[in-house]
């Protein structure tokens, strides 16, 4: 069963450009073998730490998304364990992450929905409508200070 995960690795300041394009070229070859694909890579470039890791204040970092299997990543997550140049690397599966996100927006917009139906308003916004709804309306103007203020 294939997932999405984000891998990112800080690769030892040290490390040249060429290194870093290997070692990419690498985790390409791995995922390929094991049937993955990569989404996307970026290098974030070098960039400081956190706080020092041995003796390293800086990294570069590089970021990849990954469709893949569970092996797959274990694998990978092992090369880098043992890489010279990898100073950290961490594996985040994300597509569970983006079902809860993806399930707590359809509950707000089915209670917004069943909210304004008990008002007497459409499920669903209208064009134009203001950020509050239409709470300007029931607006009472007796805080309406402006004429006061003259």
């Amino acid at each position: 069963m294939n997932r999405k995960y984000e891998l990112v690795y800080v690769v030892s300041p040290d490390a040249t450009d060429d290194q870093v394009t290997d070692l990419h070229t690498q985790v390409e070859a791995i995922v390929q073998r094991m049937n993955g694909q990569i989404e996307k890579t970026e290098n974030w470039g070098r960039r400081k730490l956190a706080y020092e890791i041995g003796r390293h204040k800086e990294g570069t970092y590089v970021l990849e998304a990954i469709n893949g299997s569970g092996e797959l990543m274990k694998e990978i997550d092992r090369r880098l364990k043992v890489s010279d140049l990898v100073i950290r690397q961490l594996v985040v599966r994300i597509d569970e992450t983006q079902d809860v996100i993806e399930r707590t927006k359809n509950k707000r917009t089915e209670v917004s929905r069943r909210r304004r139906v008990a008002r007497g308003l459409p499920p669903d916004r209208q064009p134009g409508e203001g950020q509050r709804g239409d709470a300007d309306d029931d607006r009472d103007d007796r805080f309406d200070l402006s004429e006061d203020m003259r």
